[in-house]
């Protein structure tokens, strides 16, 4: 019973009454950092491992051809799932306990399309799927933003990035090699593998506000927003300015209606012109790289006579880009007002390399390598414009919540936030394979290249405008109410 009680106390981690062991590792911004891209990473290996086995087995075990619908799922559902989640945890008391929620719903995925020998299990599987996906862009995100604050957010978020690319790339290459020599059953075991992985990372975790209520009382260094989620969920105002301490007791006993009202603070986001360009630029950074899924192993097997291998193969020059997520990150932290021309500049990149695709005709060498460098010159410009998009997501709730304190109620709306915003990467995903789809069948090719330098350069022009807020309006003065509050 004593050793069955240490264990409980250790994977309380925070909410325990005796220090938790291996704090500092534990709530370490790394090992935090660490743990959400090693979940995003999990979460797109998840869905990637049975996009090359998802044919085969479906005619084999269900008796049904694959349907483009079945696989859309994925995407509805994320797309439903997402805002609500992220109101849960802003309402929750701590973060780690939704995210864990995420791996319940990734190991009912992964055991209902392992053992699926009907459609339902199938279409139950994919469902949760995009549940997991939810999870991990809502409550993993606002975690890490928990975690890090403002100083180095954009390079955390290039991380995340990285790795979601990593696993792009990683599930279906061995999700094909493993289906192909070791069976259905060998994909699942590998799913199996990364989730138990994924459950120890989960569970070991302690957020670095629940960390705060000891290394603040042993004198370590804690930054002030690391804990000011935990200081307002806990009721007390020890770290908090002595001057706001009467305006935040009457806020959390009289919240505003708004403040209750998940509609309401859905609302209260929307009016920020900063999370709607970063949920319009979501939007179409997903529809592009998505658009792909659909017409370019169709187009290599017709143009190329590629098999599933090549059609596989093809997609890396797309994501292999996405390495210098990290190194834009940390740019658009160096330098705070360059986010708006980085993401505006990219969607502009993103038009001449958009239309060159229509010089891809024949089976040749040169038109093979042509191909493979406009997607990684593609690739780049999505992968540059992501960090700013995912970032200002944060700095337009902190707007919003310093224009009305009460606007969001005692949990803020943080993990909301990326929810909505998260709507947008899922609506692109939802309707990219169909866009692109439609307009190569009836109109071809270099029509579809066409479309897309389109919606990327009308897109450059609301990026470059609000981005950050709008470009008319003069910064804040050095010696401002930013700059006083920091003090």
């Amino acid at each position: 019973m004593g050793s069955w009680n240490n264990i409980l106390a250790f994977l309380r981690g925070g909410r325990s009454s005796t220090r938790p062991r291996l704090l500092e590792l534990r709530s370490a911004r790394w090992f935090i950092l660490f743990t959400v891209s090693f979940a995003a990473s999990t979460d797109i290996v998840m869905y990637g491992l049975i996009v090359p086995v998802t044919p085969t087995a479906l005619e084999r075990r269900v008796g049904l051809a694959a349907d483009q619908v079945l696989l859309a799922l994925y995407s509805a559902s994320m797309l439903a799932l997402s805002p609500i989640i992220g109101y849960i945890a802003d309402r929750a008391e701590s973060r780690r306990w939704p995210f864990l929620l995420g791996l319940i719903l990734l190991a009912a995925a992964t055991a209902l399309l392992c053992v699926g020998t009907n459609i339902g299990l199938w279409i139950a599987g994919r469902v949760f799927q995009g549940a997991t996906a939810a999870v991990v862009w809502t409550v993993g995100i606002a975690l890490l933003v928990d975690t890090v604050g403002k100083e180095g957010l954009g390079q955390a978020i290039g991380y995340v990035s990285m790795s979601l690319s990593v696993g792009t790339l990683a599930g279906p290459l061995l999700g094909g090699v493993l289906y192909q020599d070791g069976g259905y059953y060998s994909v699942f075991g590998l799913a199996f593998g990364l989730i138990g992985i994924d459950i120890f990372l989960r569970l070991i975790l302690i957020e670095k506000s629940h960390a705060a209520r000891w290394l603040v009382s042993e004198g370590k260094p804690s930054s002030p927003e690391h804990h000011g989620r935990e200081t307002i969920l806990d009721g007390s105002t020890q770290n908090l300015p002595a001057a706001s301490d009467h305006v935040s007791a009457e806020n959390s006993e009289k919240p505003s209606i708004r403040a209750r009202n998940p509609f309401g603070q859905a609302v209260t986001l929307l009016s920020s012109p900063r999370l709607v360009v970063s949920l319009w630029g979501y939007f179409i950074v997903s529809l592009v790289l998505t658009s792909f899924d659909s017409v370019l192993p169709l187009f290599v097997q017709k143009t190329f006579g590629w098999q599933q291998t090549g059609q596989g193969l093809v997609f890396i020059p797309l994501m292999v880009p996405h390495i210098m997520d990290p190194v834009t990150g940390y740019m658009i932290d160096l330098y705070p007002r360059a986010p708006r021309y980085i993401a505006a500049g990219a969607f502009l990149c993103a038009v001449p390399v958009a239309v060159l695709l229509r010089l891809v005709t024949e089976n040749t060498m040169h038109d093979k390598i042509v191909l493979c460098v406009l997607l990684a010159l593609l690739g780049l410009c999505e992968a540059v414009a992501m960090p700013p998009l995912v970032a200002e997501v944060f700095h337009a709730v902190k707007e919003k919540e310093d224009e009305s304190p009460d606007s969001f109620g005692k949990g803020g709306a943080m993990a909301l936030a990326f929810g909505l915003s998260n709507m947008g990467f899922a609506a692109g995903s939802l309707i990219g394979p169909f866009f692109a789809g439609f307009i190569r069948q009836d109109a071809g090719w270099g029509t579809m290249g066409w479309a897309m330098a389109l919606v990327s350069g009308v897109s450059a022009l609301p990026v470059l405008l609000f981005l950050g807020g709008w470009i008319g309006r003069k910064p804040p003065p050095p010696n401002g109410p930013a700059q006083c509050m920091s003090d």
